[in-house]
């Protein structure tokens, strides 16, 4: 009977290392999961703070950037803050220029003002200095629809754009009027 109990109680070990394996690694995937959790949570609570501020009014006539660079709803919340999920395009509104502008909008504009006609995406990531890919030329068509949408140019005939009116009456470079 010696052999009996001496096998059921390997068996016995065999099972218990078995259980306190799958403990160990239970413990590591609860630990997995709850770092997932608060990394979800901290991510919903960043985006939802950034489109509350996207939610805010646009910059009123004659108001510029913050010393952010940035527009109305587009201002950060504080110092480091985050501009994840913002309008970084505003709406254009009498008495803005350019300088409230991301960059690379600002170049946009900068070459259909001195072009001062329409023109078709691929000639404008062209005149911009990017590669003539068929990426870069849907980024533009892109960057160029959502300028149009926001005011700032006008879709003279299909995928033909231009500056607008009163953004080329406005000071286009950005720069402060002289006195």
């Amino acid at each position: 009977m010696g052999s009996l109990l001496e096998e059921l109680a390997r068996r016995e070990a065999a099972a218990r290392e078995r259980v306190e394996r799958l403990r160990e690694r239970l413990t590591a995937e609860e630990e997995t999961l709850s770092r997932l959790v608060v990394t979800r949570q901290t991510v919903e609570e960043i985006l939802g703070e950034a489109a509350s501020r996207a939610q805010r009014p646009q910059i009123g006539a004659g108001e510029g950037p913050d010393e952010h660079g940035t527009a109305g709803g587009d201002r950060p919340a504080g110092p480091g803050a985050s501009l994840i999920g913002v309008v970084t395009v505003p709406r254009w509104r009498p008495g803005m220029n350019t300088s409230v502008l991301p960059r690379a909008y600002q170049d946009v504009l900068e070459v259909l003002a001195d072009t001062g006609s329409g023109m078709r995406a691929g000639k404008i990531v062209a005149a911009v200095g990017l590669p003539a890919e068929a990426v870069k030329v849907e980024g533009m068509r892109s960057k160029l629809k959502r300028l149009v949408e926001r005011g700032w140019l006008r879709e003279d005939a299909p995928g033909l754009f231009s500056v607008t009116e009163q953004v080329a009456a406005g000071d286009i470079t950005g720069s402060s009027p002289a006195r």
